[in-house]
């Protein structure tokens, strides 16, 4: 139920945005954390040049301040300066002081959700209609941080 921003660092600036696809599990004797990112989406730039990104997750109480994360563009404006949030680093990997917890990650692979290799077409009516297949990331988690109360 906890919301989740995706954020990276690229030329010492921090992008971020709201997400809900993805999971963690474990894959080549790592435990891995796999995000869906569309191809338009700015961050998406920022953590192919970087290779690491985070995932942050909140309280109910920063929704607000997440939706906006997920609406706005990071090319439009300085976000995080927007929200407030206060950048940390661990590893050199961005995240926000404001969490519950943080999951650190380094990226393993990338791949295009192919549209032939969906059984049920319906999906891709439903949910890619204008052809914007989602980008796959697996990385490798290095780190959890949990805020201690």
């Amino acid at each position: 139920n906890d919301w989740m921003l995706v954020s990276s660092e690229k030329e010492g600036k921090v992008n971020t945005m709201t997400a809900s696809w993805g999971g963690v599990g474990f894959l080549w004797g790592k435990n891995i954390a796999i995000i869906f990112i569309r191809p338009q989406r700015h961050t998406k730039q920022f953590i192919d040049s970087s290779d690491t990104f985070s995932l942050t997750f909140f309280d109910k109480k920063y929704r607000e301040d997440l939706a906006y994360c997920g609406s706005v563009s990071g090319r439009e404006e300085d976000k995080v300066a927007k929200i407030g949030y206060n950048v940390l680093h661990e590893e050199g990997v961005p995240y926000f002081e404001e969490a519950n917890f943080a999951i650190i990650c380094k990226n393993a692979y990338k791949q295009t959700v192919d549209p032939n290799g969906f059984y049920d077409e319906s999906l891709i009516e439903k949910w890619y209609p204008n052809s914007d297949f989602h980008q796959i990331y697996i990385a490798e988690i290095t780190d959890v941080l949990v805020k201690e109360d």
